[in-house]
């Protein structure tokens, strides 16, 4: 178990350390956008491609996020479920994962549509769609992933994943 442990552990880094390249190369393509505009020369599609780079930056992070406590929670509904807090993570855990899996198929269905057929963005970079999309799919199954472990990780060990929210037991 514990190759498995590291294993999906590297993943969800690697998916963080791909969401932090990301955002570099928006800050990369503005300031390269803006020395086109200082010198007169045209950077055709750069916002399209730093939105791009946003969107990826954004799904890559998910994983990773949610395994050092980073995302949104009901920690205080969870807080007053008092000795029944286990329940109510595995509920959310469970529902996260449910949820995640769904928007995962259809980001991997929609990118494949995409690649199917061709589709090009409508912006000046007439980018296929499907590049742009692949992110979006590859981030999604790494966050179902990430659900799924930590939703098993509960009801094997009584213990998620997070790194800053573990549930309290009251034997510490």
């Amino acid at each position: 178990m514990g190759i498995l442990r590291r294993a999906l552990d590297a993943l969800y880094l690697a998916g963080g350390v791909i969401a932090a390249l990301f955002t570099i190369a928006i800050l990369v393509i503005i300031v390269a956008q803006m020395i086109a505009r200082w010198t007169g020369a045209v950077f055709p599609g750069a916002t399209d491609y730093a939105g791009y780079c946003m969107a990826a930056a954004s799904f890559f992070a998910f994983a990773y996020a949610l395994n050092h406590g980073a995302h949104i929670r009901v920690s205080l509904f969870l807080n007053v479920l008092g000795h029944h807090r286990v329940k109510g993570e595995l509920w959310c855990f469970g529902m996260g994962a449910v949820i995640s899996s769904y928007f995962a198929w259809y980001g991997v269905r929609g990118m494949w549509e995409s690649l199917k057929w061709n589709e090009v963005s409508q912006g000046l970079d007439n980018t296929p769609i499907w590049i742009p999309q692949l992110s979006m799919a590859v981030g999604t199954v790494l966050l179902a992933i990430a659900f799924w472990d930590n939703f098993v990780r509960l009801i094997m060990t009584g213990n998620h994943g997070m790194r800053s929210g573990a549930i309290e037991t009251g034997t510490e």
